[in-house]
Formats: structure tokens, C-alpha cells, sequence
């Protein structure tokens, strides 16, 4: 195999499960909350911020879990990067701007934001936390 070439099979691995996991969530989401407002995608990129920090802290340098180089690319710019709708976030509020909705847009965008972010961090938080030693 070359070099490079695992790294980028896990890489297209982790991308293919996490957009068939976002399209299930966008599934889900309409069946159980209508399709007016984009529910599924703004909790998909909770989830997936959410995740991406855990993981990053869990198999960092000073991690409590070891991840190959290929395992730490397939679940973070794979999965996560397949699962976060980042592209279909912009779509989605462009299409509210569109059919004149831009108090829901403009809610959808900031509310985005205000937690996206914490739910990043808050992954971190707690992949750093749980990577102490026992007792500290």
C-alpha cells in the first residue's frame, strides 16, 4: 500500500458514514418535527462539534486514548467532516432569506453559532477532563 493511502481510505471511510449518519438525522428530524424550520441540521452540527472536541482531547498528544493518524483524520475531518452540514447550513438559510423569512434566518444563523461553538468546547472540556489521571 502507499504511503498515504490508508490515511486516506479511513479519511473517505469516515466521510461516507458520516453523511449517510446526516442524512438519516435529516430523514428523522422531518418525520418527527416537520420540515419548516431545519432542526436536523442545526442538531447535527451540535452533535458533530460536540464530538469533534471529544475526540480531538480523548486522542490528542496528551489523550487517554490511542489513535492512529489514519483513526484521528477518518473520525474527525472523515466522519465529523461528513456528518457537520455546514454547506447545507448555508443553503438552508439562504433558501429562509429567500422565501423572506429573515427573522428565522437570521435566528437560525445566530442560534447556530451560540451553540456550535460551546458544544465544541464543551467536548474539549470534557475529553481533557476525562484524560486525568485518576484522583486529580
Amino acid at each position: 500500500m502507499a504511503p498515504g493511502t490508508r490515511l486516506y481510505l479511513a479519511i473517505a471511510l469516515g466521510g461516507a458514514l458520516g453523511s449517510v449518519a446526516r442524512y438519516l438525522c435529516a430523514l428523522a428530524g422531518i418525520a418527527l418535527l416537520g420540515p419548516d424550520f431545519p432542526f436536523a441540521t442545526l442538531g447535527v452540527n451540535v452533535a458533530g462539534s460536540f464530538l469533534i472536541g471529544l475526540y480531538a482531547a480523548l486522542t490528542g498528544p496528551d489523550g487517554r486514548l490511542f489513535a492512529t493518524p489514519a483513526m484521528r483524520h477518518g473520525v474527525m475531518a472523515g466522519f465529523c467532516g461528513g456528518f457537520t452540514t455546514f454547506s447545507v447550513f448555508s443553503l438552508e438559510s439562504i433558501r429562509l432569506l429567500d422565501a423572506g423569512e429573515w427573522a428565522l434566518a437570521l435566528g437560525y444563523v445566530g442560534l447556530s453559532a451560540a451553540i456550535w461553538l460551546p458544544a465544541a468546547w464543551l467536548g474539549d472540556r470534557l475529553g481533557r477532563r476525562l484524560n486525568r489521571p485518576p484522583g486529580s
